[in-house]
């Protein structure tokens, strides 16, 4: 691995997808002097990230994707932004450089999530390019430690946030999920395969419904790394849709791992949390710390 100074020179290229965040990475790098070139994936990129892009490609060209990347001098490589449409392999007629590596691909649709961001990771190592996260390039975009925004949990919310932030250890455990919502001491909801958006979404059914009774508002959403994470390709995050799904669900605010979790938008995010009356804070557990970090 290249050296501090080094690997500030090297150029990034930014593989993107579907969402507001290649943009937002783009913007911190363009800031902090970085040379990088963005790929936008056809079909998934919005608007605002192709009108950025260097190149647009579609699922099946790695062969021309490997050819921009030696062009353009790119080592260090990002992969950003959702990815929600089923591959079309299609365009792999004509690119002789995807079909040379199409026995190595197939192996690498194999197995789960997990191992299928893992063996995408070592395609492109195995290249001799670099995959890097957001740490390593826009550490300013993840959650710092303490309270983000400007109200302060009370004593009930601590303990809603040491309760949930046990049970995401628990699904980190089984490999499950990556957020849990406790509200007035008890464990209401954990999050699986429909993700964090969905599972608020059941939260604000059972409040609706009469299933969890509070008086006003209580409950917090915790959203936690998985133990082993690669969080170069998996990074929990949470934005402003986030503040808005726990609005409608009754919560009182959201617990996120510090240095561990994307504020996606994050001034917008803020702004939302603030109007609404929600906490937004960051748990530094590599101090142990849950309730306790208050």
């Amino acid at each position: 691995m290249p050296a501090p100074d080094q690997a500030e020179t090297r150029r990034i290229a930014l593989i993107a997808g579907n969402g507001s965040l290649p943009g937002q990475i783009a913007d911190a790098l363009g800031a902090a002097g970085r040379d990088f070139r963005v790929v936008a994936i056809r079909g998934e990129a919005d608007a605002r990230t192709r009108a950025k892009a260097d190149t647009e490609l579609g699922w099946g060209e790695i062969g021309r994707l490997y050819t921009f990347l030696k062009s353009t001098g790119c080592r260090d490589i990002l992969l950003i932004g959702g990815v929600t449409r089923r591959p079309d392999f299609t365009s792999v007629l004509g690119d002789l450089g995807t079909l040379k590596r199409l026995p190595t691909i197939i192996r690498a649709l194999a197995g789960g999530d997990d191992s299928l961001l893992t063996k995408v990771i070592r395609l492109f190592e195995d290249e001799g390019y670099r995959v890097v996260g957001i740490k390593d390039v826009a550490p300013q975009l993840l959650a710092s430690s303490g309270v983000l925004g400007r109200v302060q949990p009370g004593k009930d919310d601590w303990r809603d946030v040491e309760l949930a932030l046990k049970a995401t250890e628990k699904l980190g455990e089984l490999d499950i999920g990556q957020a849990a919502v406790a509200v007035a001491g008890r464990v209401i909801a954990l999050e699986g395969a429909e993700g964090t958006d969905a599972m608020l979404e059941r939260c604000a059914d059972l409040k609706q419904t009469g299933r969890v009774r509070t008086k006003g508002r209580a409950g917090v959403l915790v959203k936690t790394a998985k133990p082993n994470q690669d969080l170069r390709v998996d990074l929990p995050a949470v934005g402003p849709r986030t503040i808005e799904l726990a609005l409608a669900a009754g919560l009182a605010g959201i617990a996120v791992e510090a240095h561990g979790a994307l504020i996606a938008e994050r001034d917008e995010t803020l702004r939302k949390a603030d109007a609404a009356g929600l906490f937004l804070i960051g748990l530094d557990l590599s101090q142990g710390a849950g309730a306790s970090g208050k």
